[in-house]
């Protein structure tokens, strides 16, 4: 996965950026150290209410894609390939 220096690397796939994310600053807190892509992150207990707001934020400011509101919900957070396929979709791809 990733190496112990902490430089960025450009060449990161959208769907690592997403999992690095999440895992650093919604998983690794609870205690869980993996999930699968399609794993139902509200079900497993890596994402909650809070979790979803710092993810969209996230989201917006890292990846620059704006989420609206109508977006927000389970079945488009429901896992990483979920939150994946809004970003692509969002950035036209």
């Amino acid at each position: 996965m990733s190496t112990s220096n902490s430089v960025p690397n450009q060449h990161v796939s959208l769907k690592d950026q997403i999992r690095e994310f999440i895992l650093k600053h919604l998983a690794q807190p609870k205690g869980i150290s993996s999930f699968a892509d399609g794993a139902p992150l509200m079900e497993i207990g890596v994402i909650d209410s809070l979790g979803i707001f710092r993810l969209v934020s996230f989201l917006e400011e890292d990846l620059g894609v704006h989420v609206d509101d109508q977006e927000i919900n389970v079945d488009s957070m429901k896992s990483l390939d979920t939150i994946e396929e809004l970003v692509l979709r969002k950035r036209g791809e």
